[in-house]
């Protein structure tokens, strides 16, 4: 059985204070602690050899393994699994190797002072992350707890919320929590101007003004898109991210990806979702990034590439969608790559494009439907119903 070798401490503002009486134990034996300025000057002086984290962090990495047979320390805030450095280091090292002491959270330090159930809110981070990634949780009513970079992140976040409608929702900052210089800051995000610590974690009530945006995670309105025209309508949009199946972590291809609604969407349908957009069309490239930043999901990666030669040499996809550069080679590659359990759905509005999805359903099987949608419109004085084009879709699942 591997020994762990390497020791992950959460430490508070309240120091070694803090600690249980085994981490105090470790802290005052270690041979190498690691940890930023804040989490070395929490602790008392010893003979160990101090090192602090470099940016870029990738190199800490090898400089922890180097240490590996020595007694080493690491000192994080809260908890090392909760949006810590604890979790990246656990996925480039041997977690049987890592004894980890947690300490309470900034976000179970920041309910207790709110009065908050942590099982009804949205824990998020923007710390070393976009803002704009949180975007998808403004709901009325929605209670978030954020981690955050410094202070430049409370106006940046006020800023987002008035813009998209959620001007009266109320902010707090929680400073140095558990620490004799605890601060607390509250006020309006339409109004928002403290001027608060760089160590802080801010607490977000959403209020929906008149204008708000309300938005579901997927199945998001037309209106929501830029777009020239060349867009997956909202209900074949559904049916198609229903048979994709968005899962945490897994990524999708969106080939022919032009305004970007079905990757969009897919990152917005499950936590760390990733999507590659392929597009040949520069100005819909331009589209799909501006729609990606305002509808919540920043890191979608757009890519100048044709299929089927564009799509040798990706990651290897869990999901693939094909809404343009429809082919039998581009399906064929879109298959040999997809992972095991994998999905594929392609969409055709073309006789030509219907034809090559009807030879696939032939060979491959799967399922194929037509999907037909008629909605009411002007006609003269009355109303009647205008049929939108029919999308003729197959979906097919990769075996394990």
């Amino acid at each position: 059985m591997t020994k762990p070798w390497l020791t992950i401490i959460g430490i508070g503002e309240d120091g070694m204070d803090g600690l249980s009486p085994a981490a105090l134990a470790l802290v005052e034996s270690a041979q190498v602690i690691i940890g930023g300025d804040r989490h070395q000057n929490l602790i008392a002086s010893s003979q160990a050899e101090r090192i602090v984290w470099p940016s870029p962090f990738d190199t800490m990495i090898e400089t922890i393994k180097s240490h590996k047979g020595k007694r080493v320390v690491i000192l994080v805030t809260g908890d090392p699994l909760w949006y810590s450095v604890g979790a990246r280091i656990g996925r480039e090292i041997d977690p049987a190797e890592i004894d980890y002491h947690p300490q309470l959270s900034a976000f179970q330090l920041a309910a207790s002072r709110l009065g908050w159930s942590l099982a009804d809110v949205e824990t998020l981070t923007v710390h070393g992350r976009s803002v704009e990634q949180i975007v998808p949780y403004f709901m009325p009513g929605g209670r978030l707890l954020i981690l955050t970079k410094d202070k430049t992140s409370p106006p940046a976040i006020a800023h987002l919320l008035k813009k998209t409608g959620y001007g009266p929702s109320k902010m707090t900052v929680l400073a140095a929590m558990g620490g004799d210089s605890e601060a607390r800051f509250d006020g309006i995000a339409e109004t928002w101007s403290a001027d608060v610590p760089d160590f802080h974690l801010l607490a977000v009530t959403c209020i929906a003004g008149p204008d708000a945006q309300i938005l579901p995670r997927t199945g998001l309105p037309d209106e929501a898109f830029v777009h020239d025209g060349k867009l997956t309508k909202r209900v074949a949009r559904a049916l198609a991210l229903s048979k994709l199946v968005p899962l945490r972590g897994q990524l999708l291809w969106d080939v022919g990806c032009g305004c970007g609604s079905i990757a969009i969407e897919w990152m917005r349908g499950a936590a760390e979702a990733q999507a590659i957009g392929l597009d040949h069309n520069a100005e819909r490239r331009a589209m799909a990034a501006k729609n990606a930043l305002e509808l919540g999901v920043p890191k979608l990666h757009l890519m100048d590439l044709k299929a089927p030669e564009g799509l040798e040499g990706l990651p290897e996809p869990d999901a693939v969608f094909i809404g343009g550069g429809l082919s039998e080679s581009t399906i064929e590659e879109a298959i040999s790559q997809l992972k095991p359990h994998g999905r594929l759905v392609a969409h055709a509005v073309t006789l030509q494009s219907e034809a090559i999805l009807l030879e696939a359903y032939g060979t491959h099987g799967g399922e194929l439907q037509r999907i037909a949608v008629e909605s009411a419109a002007p006609v003269g004085p009355f109303d009647g119903w205008k049929p939108s084009m029919t999308v003729t879709q197959w979906a097919w699942r990769k075996q394990a």
